[in-house]
């Protein structure tokens, strides 16, 4: 499967006429992760990674056309860790809540955030002690909230 996502990349990277030096597959806070390494970097993220975050989109939809009916398992594309180190600060800040949550004993409330950016802060959570996660909210205020439990 994963000569299949990197192919994809390959071919969509082609198309855009974007030199790239290659792409390897790396794990950022329990999260597969293809990397591209790229000079052009700024035209392949984007204002605000939108750029990348497209790429992500169309790369996961041709694998899962592509592997007729076989699962495939949860990855993100990367340019030059761009986006593993966002990933990386979420989790940071997340540990840092937990530990103020376990501090003062009260729950704290993240601001809201996307589904995807919710999920890294449950996993970087998962096994922390005295705290546990949930998401509260609807829509676009839809966020996380650090409980402590005794």
């Amino acid at each position: 499967m994963e000569s299949l996502i990197e192919q994809t990349i390959t071919g969509i990277l082609d198309s855009l006429g974007v030199s790239y030096t290659g792409i390897a597959q790396v794990e950022v806070a329990g999260q597969r992760v293809f990397s591209i390494t790229s000079e052009d970097t700024r035209f392949l993220i984007g204002p605000h990674g939108d750029t990348i975050h497209a790429i992500d989109f169309l790369v996961k939809k041709i694998a899962d056309e592509k592997a007729k009916g076989e699962k495939v398992e949860p990855f993100l594309v990367d340019v030059n860790d761009y986006r593993s180190k966002q990933i990386r600060d979420l989790a940071a800040k997340a540990v840092m809540m937990a530990e103020r949550a376990r501090s003062f004993r009260y729950d704290v409330e993240l601001s809201p955030m996307s589904a995807y950016e919710r999920l890294i802060v449950h996993s970087a959570l998962s096994s922390e002690p005295h705290v546990k996660t949930e998401s509260q909210g609807e829509g676009r205020g839809r966020r996380v909230v650090i409980k402590y439990v005794e």
